[in-house]
C-alpha cells in the first residue's frame, strides 16, 4: 500500500471536505426542485472512499455499489461536474442525464453503479470479478452494500459461489446502522454483521469507518488477498449518516441526541484536528481550503445548469442498440408500439 504521509492527510481533508460540501449543495438543489426523484446523501461516510481509493490500484480495480453513489465515482476520478450534471438530468452527465442520482456510472473510471434495487449489486460485483478471473485480468472488484442489503438472499448465494471459485472480490458492508428507518438491532439476530462471512469460511472483519487510515489499512490486505487468487474478504465498515435515508426521510426513528453523539466523531473534523495538532497546516490555511472548495462546488453547479438536457433522439439511441428494434415503429421519434 502507498505510504500514508502528511500529504495523504491533507489530500484526505481536501477530498472529504469537497465531498461533504458537494452533497450539501445537492440537498439545496433538491429543495429547489432542480434535482428530482430520489436523493440519498453520503454525509458522515466520507472516510470510506478516502481509505478505499488509497488502498486500491485505480488503474485497474473497480467499484460497484448501491444508490448512495454520488461520492464514490468522484473519489475514483470522475469529474464532479459530470456527476452534478447527471443529478440535474443534463446531457453532459455521466449517463447523459438519464441515470440520475441513483444510477451514476463510468466505464472509463471503472465505476459500475449506482443500483436502485436493494442488494442487486452484490451478485453483479461477483460477476464482474468472475469475468476478471476468466480473462486473467489482474483486477479486484470492490462490492459495496448497505446493512439493509445484507438481508437479501442473493448475498448468501453470492458469498457461497465467490468462495468456491475464489473470485477476486472484496465485499464491503457500509453499516450506517439504519436500513431506511429500521435499525440493525431490530432487523437481525447477528448485530455484528461481519460474522455472516464466517459461515462461508470467508475472512471477515469489522472496520472503523470514521477514520480513512483505518479503512485503508484493513482494505489493502483484502485487496491483495483477492489479487493473489486466494478469494474474497468481507468487511463490515461501521459508519454513520448524518442525513436521512433520503430527502423524504423525516428521521423519526432516531433522536437528535444520537445524531449529536456521532457528529462528535465526524471524520472530517477528526482529520482537521489531527492536522492542526501535528502542525502540518495552520487552521487559517485549512479554512482557506474550505473556502476554495465552496467555489469549486459552485463551478460544478454552474456547469450543470448551463448544460442542455439530452435530446429525445439520444434517449432512444442509448436505450435501443438495434436501429430497427422490433417493438418500435421505424421512426424512433414516433414512440409507437407495433
Amino acid at each position: 500500500m502507498k505510504e500514508i504521509t502528511t500529504v495523504t492527510y491533507l489530500k484526505w481533508f481536501k477530498d472529504m471536505s469537497f465531498w461533504r460540501k458537494f452533497e450539501d449543495k445537492c440537498r439545496v438543489l433538491y429543495l429547489k426542485q432542480k434535482i428530482r426523484g430520489f436523493l440519498h446523501l453520503y454525509n458522515g461516510q466520507e472516510a470510506i472512499p478516502a481509505g478505499l481509493t488509497h488502498a486500491m490500484d485505480l488503474s485497474k480495480d473497480k467499484i460497484i455499489t448501491a444508490y448512495r453513489c454520488h461520492i464514490l465515482p468522484i473519489s475514483m476520478g470522475v469529474d464532479p461536474k459530470e456527476v452534478m450534471s447527471e443529478l440535474l438530468g443534463k446531457d453532459t452527465g455521466t449517463s447523459h442525464g438519464m441515470g440520475g442520482s441513483m444510477h451514476i456510472f463510468s466505464k472509463k473510471y471503472r465505476f459500475y453503479g449506482g443500483h436502485g434495487i436493494v442488494g442487486a449489486q452484490i451478485p453483479l460485483g461477483a460477476g464482474i470479478a468472475f469475468a476478471d478471473k476468466y480473462f486473467n485480468r489482474d483486477s479486484v472488484t470492490i462490492t459495496i452494500m448497505g446493512d439493509g442489503a445484507v438481508r437479501q438472499g442473493s448475498l448468501h448465494e453470492t458469498f457461497n459461489m465467490s468462495m468456491i471459485w475464489k473470485l477476486p472480490v472484496v465485499f464491503i458492508c457500509e453499516n450506517n446502522q439504519y436500513a431506511m428507518g429500521t435499525s440493525v438491532k431490530r432487523s437481525t439476530n447477528i448485530e455484528e454483521i461481519y460474522k455472516i462471512g464466517g459461515a462461508y469460511g470467508m475472512p471477515s472483519y469489522p472496520v472503523d469507518g470514521m477514520d480513512p487510515e483505518k479503512v485503508a489499512k484493513k482494505v489493502f490486505p483484502a485487496i491483495e488477498r483477492a489479487r493473489r487468487g486466494d478469494g474474497p474478504t468481507f468487511l463490515e465498515i461501521k459508519t454513520y449518516r448524518y442525513r436521512g435515508h433520503s430527502m423524504s426521510d423525516s428521521e423519526s426513528y432516531r433522536s437528535k441526541k444520537e445524531i449529536h453523539f456521532y457528529k462528535k466523531k465526524d471524520p472530517i473534523l477528526k482529520l482537521k484536528n489531527i492536522i492542526i495538532q501535528n502542525k502540518w497546516e495552520t487552521i487559517e490555511n485549512l479554512n482557506s481550503i474550505e473556502y476554495e472548495i465552496k467555489k469549486e462546488v459552485e463551478t460544478c453547479v454552474e456547469f450543470a445548469e448551463k448544460s442542455d438536457p439530452p435530446s429525445l433522439e439520444k434517449m432512444y439511441n442509448v436505450v435501443y442498440n438495434e436501429t430497427n428494434y422490433p417493438f418500435l415503429d421505424n421512426d424512433p421519434m414516433s414512440n409507437k408500439i407495433i
